[in-house]
């Protein structure tokens, strides 16, 4: 399904927030203004945002500890993501989850873990609830190629090809597992093939590539929403960075040639502006979405910066929804 000018332009719009908003972040641990390590996803935009635009609000996605651009690929406002990564209490999660931790049940987001693996059950137990209630949401799981090789994927594609789940599964495939590379913990390359063995569709398709991505999610949406069970979707993608930001890690897992050829040829926003270029977008229009998304992460720093520590005296609270109380 192609997408029409004004759902181009959105897309222009997440991809570029996500890239401003992960480039903020160093600067941000740098004036010690967000604790511990962050995962940068530059290089994953298109794969991110092209999921989620084949969703609605009312789907549900899990993403993992690479998780700023889960949530701002689905629709979440930027100043609380911003502020949840400083521990403010105007976080979307009250400051209580940080940068590996978030959701945002108001465009679907039920969770973020740094559990490798750990959101492919909780999208399969949101896939067996839409089933359950007699809704026709889909439930789409964010994981990469090394959560691929945990026993809960082969388990929870099982399940959800058996009870023909309204599950997309959907694996970033970056090529390295923190700094591990695939090829050397997979027998064979392509994450996609292993839906054979479940009898459920598998598609590889070029994670930077945004038009593809959304093309292949929005068949395997459609797909779950007739009843027709889960899909396993293989983007070929490429993280920038290094795995992680504001800790120490080894940069010679990875050629600074392969790096820079991606970042030359391969950049997911570059390679979108020239699509929005040739499908009739003026440069002008372009250089206005890039000006705003630079103007709405500033605004979302200043936001959090503002915003104030949790008391901590509230320690306890948000742990439950629904508390049950001791009988006497």
């Amino acid at each position: 399904m192609t997408l029409q000018a004004d759902r181009r332009r959105e897309a222009y719009r997440r991809m570029l927030a996500i890239r401003a908003f992960e480039q903020a972040l160093p600067r941000c641990i740098a004036a010690g203004e967000i604790p511990g390590a962050v995962h940068s996803s530059i290089g994953h935009e298109a794969a991110l945002v092209g999921a989620c635009m084949a969703l609605r609000d009312d789907d549900y996605i899990t993403g993992t500890h690479r998780s700023h651009g889960h949530p701002i690929a689905k629709g979440a406002r930027l100043a609380p993501l911003m502020a949840e990564l400083m521990g403010r209490e105007t976080g979307i999660c009250k400051g209580r989850g940080g940068s590996m931790h978030l959701a945002d049940t108001s465009v679907g987001i039920i969770g973020e873990s740094a559990i490798v693996g750990g959101g492919i059950p909780l999208a399969t137990g949101a896939g067996l609830s839409a089933l359950v209630r007699g809704t026709d949401q889909v439930s789409l799981c964010f994981f990469g190629d090394g959560a691929s090789n945990q026993g809960v994927f082969h388990e929870c594609l099982n399940m959800a090809a058996v009870w023909k789940l309204p599950v997309v599964f959907f694996c970033e495939n970056n090529l390295y597992a923190a700094t591990t590379p695939a090829l050397s913990t997979h027998a064979q390359p392509d994450v996609a093939k292993r839906a054979a063995g479940y009898d459920i569709p598998g598609v590889i398709v070029d994670g930077q590539d945004l038009e593809a991505v959304h093309e292949t999610t929005h068949a395997a949406v459609a797909r779950a929403r007739r009843g027709e069970g889960p899909s396993l979707i293989e983007a070929k993608t490429y993280r920038f960075d290094e795995h992680a930001i504001g800790i120490f890690m080894p940069s010679h897992c990875r050629a600074a040639e392969e790096v820079e050829r991606y970042r030359a040829s391969r950049d997911p926003l570059a390679l979108y502006r020239e699509h929005l270029l040739r499908a009739g977008h003026g440069d002008f229009e372009l250089s206005g979405l890039e000006r705003e998304a630079e103007s709405a992460v500033a605004e979302a720093v200043d936001f959090a910066r503002k915003s104030p520590h949790p008391d901590p005296a509230s320690v306890f609270d948000h742990l439950y929804s629904n508390p049950i109380g001791c009988v006497a």
